[in-house]
């Protein structure tokens, strides 16, 4: 029957094709540690987004910090004309703020050429005519506007800017303030420029601070990030927001900590920048010297530059605050995009920036991220690849929803309470990338096996018991295991004799036309199909699968057995009639008989069967090979007809068979449940009984009177076996059998 290996080869064979099955949702797990590892530029910008819905959903609570700005706005340029300004103007406006008491003048607006309406450049455009000549000495003897800006630059505290470029080196921006590194170098880490575009040198000197004012973007253009300091040229130097920061505090020196630094460890090769400390403010970095910028979903309110010249402001407003001078004039503000706001000009990103160091309320993304990414991402895909085939897709999907949901509420949780930034997509899509491969794997894998099992058992099963088996291939114990069954036995009689009046072709193809509806019944029936012993039927009922009602069904078999023959033998009666041939009338033998039997696999390392061994077993073969003797066509034992209560049953005799010891209650079974509720039936039953307890107590003749009414009832299929009897008893009525007769036959035989 099924070709299935034994249990050792099975159990090997299985864990080596679960192995080949794993072998490419490994792959991609490997793959996609690799990928982590790597972090190409698609990954860096999902993660990147992901930490921009974080700031959406929660942007940062805006809270009071000493940071204004004055906004060289459209209405400012209306009133003072267009730019750019003289820098006589600009130094007036610069008056105003440090008049006004603000802590430092952070000026976001590159000033790298002169002025061009200058006294010195106004006299240079007069005409060298004796006429004008006063008129030059006059211009030329004013202060020049570039002069008038040093000076006032020079009377506050004032940050001015230079921009970062890798095209135009020029001169190298020197660091006004002292620059102390604790722990590994620096330099390698920051970001690096070839040079920058700087201010002119009079309003350098003058100022107080000077630091790079270009905002670096990330590789999609969005500003998240902000640099404390830059590399430019192999120099490093702060940024104009760090100046800011350490010009409001009157700091004279940055500390620069490092991995590899008094109480910071790096295990193994420098790890970057850890912080920067400027003044009284320490600031956490990341490893290039950088800050998450912590957007507020509420813009700065903005001082116009013409209320400051026009004196129409509230000095308050200003007094001890940091404040940034810049515009959001078209073409002036250098309009950057940010997660929260969109494009915002660059004066509202650096305000964002200067109140996110000011708050302390930083981002942050933890040393320790990629490795516990990389771990969870290695233990529970390698839980998921090995629990699915076990636990199967429902159970693993549920559990890798788990798993998704926890990274999700895990890192909201993080980002929400403690500012920490961890991505969950790249797990959640690996996740659901290994479940549904795995899944793919084992549906083949079950295909295949549903496959091999409806192919093995298509033959020797019903379609029903077919589809339960290959859905759960488990109910197929490999090996063998015991189970409670029925068993029955089928055999043409008087198959010699026919098989030696008919040619090889002609008994092949009556033996076909016997066995496929008798095979069919069997099959409808949930029966299992054994073998074909030449023209011998085994069957049997609850193994593989579970039958519950394998009595009932077996019982039911055999009477539609029965009926299948009837119609067979019609058929051939008009076959022969029509041809003018012998009538080759077929006649069964069937015995049924229950109990526990060894199912499984049985034979040999180089074939073997599925079938089933047993007592149990041997006692249905040898009660098949008594109902000729008995004179019926199903004989049964009472462990068969006991749990069916509801068809025509009649005991029939105590027989001890061959290899047996103790004896048999046997029962034929004459008919459906109709005929068990029939009058006919009901008084053949009481009759027979009450015949079978005078056999036993030896009153003959009283026996031989009850035969007598049973032959009137005309119970078709209960004839031979009265006739039997009627014999049996008047044998022992003319020579009774001796004391020790305890009613039961004996058959030693087969």
């Amino acid at each position: 029957m099924a070709q299935v290996s034994s249990k050792h080869k099975s159990r090997s064979r299985g864990a080596l094709t679960l192995s080949w099955r794993s072998l490419l949702p490994l792959g991609l797990l490997a793959l996609a540690l690799v990928l982590r590892l790597a972090e190409p530029s698609l990954l860096m910008d999902i993660r990147l987004a992901v930490f921009d819905q974080y700031q959406v959903l929660k942007p940062r609570e805006k809270t009071p910090v000493p940071v204004q700005l004055v906004d060289i706005d459209e209405q400012s340029l209306e009133q003072f004309g267009q730019w750019p300004w003289p820098r006589n103007q600009l130094a007036r406006l610069v008056d105003a703020i440090n008049d006004a008491g603000a802590a430092a003048i952070v000026i976001d607006v590159l000033l790298s050429e002169p002025d061009r309406l200058s006294p010195s450049a106004v006299a240079n455009m007069i005409p060298d005519w004796p006429e004008y000549q006063s008129a030059r000495e006059a211009i030329l003897g004013r202060t020049g506007h570039d002069e008038q800006l040093a000076q006032s630059l020079a009377r506050a505290n004032s940050v001015l800017g230079f921009a970062l470029d890798d095209e135009i080196v020029g001169e190298i921006p020197s660091l006004k303030a002292g620059l102390v590194r604790a722990g590994d170098p620096p330099d390698p880490f920051l970001p690096a420029f070839a040079g920058g575009i700087s201010a002119l040198p009079m309003l350098t000197e003058s100022a107080e601070g000077y630091g790079a004012c270009s905002l670096v973007p990330d590789p999609d253009g969005v500003v998240r990030r902000a640099s404390m300091l830059v590399s430019v040229a192999g120099r490093v130097l702060p940024t104009l927001d760090a100046e800011a920061l350490r010009v409001a505090q009157a700091a004279s020196t940055y500390i620069v900590k490092s991995t590899n630094a008094s109480g910071e460890q790096s295990f193994g090769a420098p790890g970057g920048v850890v912080g920067v400390k400027i003044g009284g403010l320490t600031v956490p970095t990341d490893d290039q010297g950088r800050i998450w910028i912590r957007y507020s979903d509420q813009p700065f309110d903005a001082i116009g530059a013409s209320d400051l010249l026009t004196g129409a402001f509230n000095p308050e407003a200003i007094a001890g605050k940091i404040v940034l001078l810049g515009s959001s004039a078209a073409g002036l503000s250098r309009p950057q995009p940010v997660p929260v706001l969109g494009v915002v000009p660059a004066l509202e990103i650096r305000a964002q920036i200067l109140e996110t160091l000011i708050s302390g309320d930083f981002l942050h993304q933890p040393d320790w991220a990629k490795g516990a990414e990389l771990l969870a991402l290695l233990l529970f895909g390698l839980l998921l690849i090995w629990l699915l085939p076990r636990w199967g897709a429902l159970w693993c999907a549920v559990i890798a929803l788990g798993a998704i949901a926890a990274a999700l509420g895990t890192s909201w949780i993080l980002f929400s309470q403690y500012s920490t930034l961890i991505a969950p997509f790249y797990f959640a899509f690996v996740i659901v990338l290994l479940y549904l491969t795995q899944s793919l794997q084992v549906y083949l894998a079950s295909e295949k096996e549903k496959k091999e099992v409806r192919g093995a058992f298509g033959r020797y099963l019903s379609p029903v018991l077919v589809e339960q088996l290959a859905n759960d291939p488990d109910k197929l114990k490999l090996g063998g295991e015991t189970r409670q069954i029925s068993a029955l036995f089928c055999d043409i009689r008087g198959f010699t004799n026919l098989s030696e009046q008919l040619a090889p072709e002609e008994l092949t193809a009556l033996l076909n036309r016997f066995l496929t509806p008798l095979t069919d019944v069997i099959l409808n029936e949930q029966g299992t199909i054994d073998k074909y012993m030449g023209d011998c039927i085994m069957a049997f009922w609850n193994a593989p699968v579970d039958v519950p009602d394998h009595e009932h069904r077996a019982c039911s078999a055999a009477l539609k057995m029965l009926d299948a023959l009837t119609d067979l033998n019609q058929a051939l009666r008009r076959e022969a009639e029509s041809s003018g041939t012998n009538i080759q009338e077929l006649r069964i033998g069937i015995g049924i008989n229950s109990g526990k039997a060894l199912a499984g696999n049985l034979g040999s390392e180089q074939r073997f069967d599925y079938s089933i061994l047993g007592d149990s077993v041997n006692l249905a073969s040898r009660l098949e090979g008594q109902s000729k003797t008995y004179g019926v066509e199903i004989l049964m034992s009472e462990a068969t007809r006991a749990p069916v209560q509801d068809l025509a049953f009649l005991e029939l005799d105590l027989v001890q068979v061959v290899g047996k010891s103790e004896p048999v209650r046997i029962f034929t079974l004459v008919g459906d449940a109709s005929l068990a509720r029939s009058e006919v039936f009901l008084e053949a039953e009481s009759v027979q009984k009450h015949m079978l307890e005078c056999y036993r107590a030896r009153r003959w003749q009283e026996a031989l009177e009850l035969i007598g009414q049973l032959e009137q009832l005309d119970l078709q299929r209960f004839k031979g076996y009265l006739s039997m009897m009627r014999q049996r008893i008047e044998a022992f009525k003319n020579a009774p059998p001796g004391e020790d007769w305890d009613g039961v036959e004996r058959r030693l035989v087969k």
